[in-house]
């Protein structure tokens, strides 16, 4: 019997389990049998939280259809929630081990539960080499490069890593788009040589924005941390927002911070338990 958690972060749902005291082997087949909706559990994937030796903990990113992601800014806080609320440990600033490298986290508690975490998700890569994209334009706005390619019958897409690639688009009426149909055609793009998560993008203001998301192995989803902070990078970089954006999800809100400070992305968004239980892997 394998012990699990669901835990969502607006919307955006994964399967969290315990891997310091419980063996899980080929996650990656777990995930895709697990992340079923109807034959399953039900989610976007799994993600195992284990012991790290250079960390406070290690997370591991399987989407549902089984393949490994670098980073999830959704699943983080939720990783900072799981593992403060059961007793794991009583630090509310803590590291975690990504496969991108370290992330800090800043648990916010309201009775003594994390109700809120911010996350520091570090630098944008704007390097096209580095996302990595192929056949890319460099552009430079106010003395920043970045890469961008133009998709035939689709438009211009400023592409950004956050540890894992995006690529974000403002050219289409997010309201009525059939993501299912155009979603995969982008992931798979020959330009993105390890696929991409796609953001589509209707400005509100200079503070806010609405977003879609095709995540890259899972599908549209209800939310993306990783996609919401791309986004907003790119939504400076080509001078639509300031450096301080709500960006508004098809789960919620997620409060994103591009400080000019440091350059680095910061993330503030809430985290829950859906429920817990057992199951038979037999």
């Amino acid at each position: 019997m394998l012990k699990f958690t669901k835990m969502e972060g607006l919307g955006n749902d994964y399967i969290y389990v315990d891997a310091i005291n419980q063996h899980v082997s080929n996650p990656s087949n777990l995930s895709k049998k697990l992340s079923d909706r109807h034959f399953g559990i039900g989610a976007d994937g799994l993600i195992l939280i284990s012991k790290s030796d250079i960390a406070d903990f290690k997370m591991n990113i399987y989407n549902s259809d089984g393949s490994e992601a670098e980073m999830c800014g959704n699943g983080i806080r939720c990783v900072g929630k799981f593992v403060y609320d059961k007793g794991y440990t009583n630090k509310t600033k803590l590291t975690i081990e990504t496969l991108v490298g370290l992330k800090k986290l800043e648990l916010i508690l309201e009775d003594g539960i994390v109700s809120l975490v911010n996350v520091d998700m570090g630098e944008p890569i704007l390097n096209g080499n580095e996302i990595p994209v192929i056949n890319y334009n460099e552009e430079k706005i106010n003395g920043i490069s970045f890469a961008s390619v133009n998709i035939p019958s689709f438009g211009k897409f400023t592409t950004i890593s956050m540890g894992n690639p995006h690529a974000v688009c403002f050219d289409f009426d997010i309201d009525n788009m059939n993501i299912n149909k155009i979603g995969p055609v982008i992931e798979t793009n020959k330009c993105f040589p390890n696929r991409t998560n796609v953001e589509f993008i209707k400005v509100i203001n200079q503070n806010e924005i609405n977003m879609r998301v095709w995540e890259r192995g899972a599908g549209e989803t209800l939310a993306c941390g990783t996609g919401a902070s791309a986004s907003v990078v790119a939504s400076y970089l080509n001078g639509y927002t300031g450096r301080k954006v709500i960006v508004n999800l098809l789960g919620g809100k997620l409060e994103i911070n591009y400080s000019e400070k440091d350059n680095h992305v910061y993330m503030k968004g809430p985290a829950r338990i859906v429920f817990e239980g057992e199951i038979d892997l037999d």
